[in-house]
């Protein structure tokens, strides 16, 4: 029986996640070529732009420069006392068009030096290989992940930085969010549906090879960085049934489902028996090759690392939605909400840890939580964000209770401690930062970083490893 446990391990890995296209800007410097954030100028729950249009504004285009700023706000990070700091690799930073034969030496080299002045800072990288930044040239020539061929770029992509990095990264994750495929396939895989397309059959497909790059890609990992651990990445945030009618508590489990079954075929390494069902009734027939199930059973994820922001619940007969932060149904009349809507349930994340630990039985990483708020400096340029403060103590306090439950949680990063373009949105009004970043939805502003009240608070959480809760 194991021991129980009432405190955060010495070893817990706190800090905070960005995303590479959310915050590096510089979209076309030092030869690289287009991802799709590129081309989203209200976010990935909005429209599309196949060609970039001279008109409009592109807020990820410079984002908050993180690209040429990344020294100044790592050094922001140390003084939280970071152990971790999660960001993705831009995919087409390396390999410019995606199916290129040779990858881009410039690009190499800034994540290079960005991993080393993360190592001279006392934190640890966690590295996305693929987060919302599939290349525009693999949409446009092969219809991204629709295509098996993609497979084989995405491995090419794999092992040019497992090699050039296995030596400075200790932690992976494959693809961000990978169950946003049923929720916004835009974002999370490229997937953009043409006219008479049958959704789910689109969908359904792209991910089953989204699984087997998935599996192959931690078989690299394992061979070519062996001391490294390689995780997959959902949104889990949760929903629950709006009432105890039985329909309403069973269609819940279904939509449930929906995302667990991302989860169970990278960690259990096989897709679960409910997904016949589904398949049939939404005329689904998934093509698969000779051995894809082999390898997917035999290359399953180290953790499991996820997203969780809100709890929604649903009513029986309506439609499954969601965005970014998760299912979205009726809203609960016991708990608050954002101004994006977004309910804030810290109790939530305890059920959730719970769940996810009793159902996969790996160690579990929140890499996402945080609270997207609308931060007003005062007359001297202060922001006094004890509403964020709070947000984190109650999830922070969550964590810790499901610790006690006999959870394993590896780590913690908030999302995302300096403000960043939102992904959804496009905004930079939606701020989630105990940094504050001068730059506004239309993109003015002098970027200038200066420190929320958060700020403070956070380092001390982490110097005191949220023993002073």
């Amino acid at each position: 029986m194991k021991k129980f446990k009432t405190e955060f391990p010495e070893s817990f890995l706190w800090g905070g996640a960005i995303a590479a296209n959310q915050a590096e800007g510089a979209y076309n410097e030092d030869g690289k070529g287009l991802d799709i954030s590129c081309g989203f100028p209200n976010g990935i729950k909005h429209e599309y732009d196949e060609e970039i249009d001279a008109d409009k504004f592109y807020p990820t285009h410079e984002a908050i420069d993180f690209y040429h700023r990344y020294k100044e706000d790592l050094a922001l990070m140390e003084e939280m006392n970071f152990k971790v700091f999660r960001t993705s690799i831009n995919w087409s930073r390396i390999y410019p068009n995606g199916d290129d034969e040779l990858p881009n030496e410039a690009g190499l080299k800034y994540y290079d030096d960005m991993f080393d002045e993360m190592h001279r800072r006392g934190m640890e990288p966690l590295i996305t290989l693929s987060h919302y930044e599939t290349p525009v040239n693999l949409v446009k020539k092969y219809g991204s992940w629709r295509n098996r061929k993609l497979i084989e770029f995405f491995l090419r992509y794999c092992e040019t930085v497992f090699k050039r990095y296995g030596n400075k990264v200790k932690y992976w994750l494959t693809f961000n969010e990978i169950n946003n495929m049923r929720r916004m396939p835009g974002g999370a895989g490229g997937i953009f549906l043409k006219e008479g397309e049958n959704k789910q059959q689109v969908i359904y497909q792209t991910s089953h090879h989204m699984f087997v790059a998935n599996s192959l890609a931690i078989k690299l990992c394992r061979e070519l960085c062996p001391k490294s651990k390689i995780g997959c990445m959902l949104s889990l945030s949760n929903v629950y049934p709006h009432t105890c009618r039985p329909e309403d508590v069973f269609e819940t489990m279904e939509l449930r489902r929906r995302s667990l079954l991302f989860g169970d075929v990278m960690i259990r390494g096989y897709y679960p028996s409910y997904t016949a069902r589904t398949w049939i009734e939404e005329g689904v027939d998934v093509q698969m090759e000779q051995g894809d199930e082999e390898i997917i059973r035999t290359y399953t994820a180290d953790f499991l690392a996820f997203s969780y922001y809100r709890t929604s619940t649903h009513e029986y007969g309506q439609p499954f939605y969601g965005d970014t932060g998760g299912d979205q149904g009726t809203p609960n009349p016991y708990i608050g909400t954002t101004p994006w809507g977004w309910q804030i349930d810290p109790l939530g994340l305890r059920y959730t840890l719970n769940e996810l630990y009793d159902r996969y039985q790996i160690p579990l990483f929140v890499v996402e939580n945080g609270l997207g708020q609308i931060d007003i400096p005062d007359e001297n340029g202060k922001i006094h964000d004890d509403y964020r403060i709070e947000y984190v103590k109650d999830h922070v306090k969550a964590m810790k209770e499901a610790i006690k439950d006999g959870v394993n949680i590896m780590g913690y990063t908030y999302w995302g401690p300096i403000d960043i373009i939102s992904a959804g949105t496009g905004e930079m009004k939606k701020r989630y930062g105990f940094i504050y970043v001068d730059r506004d939805n239309e993109g003015n502003g002098t970027m200038k970083r200066s420190k929320k009240d958060s700020f403070d608070w956070y380092a001390n959480l982490i110097k005191t490893n949220a023993r002073d809760l």
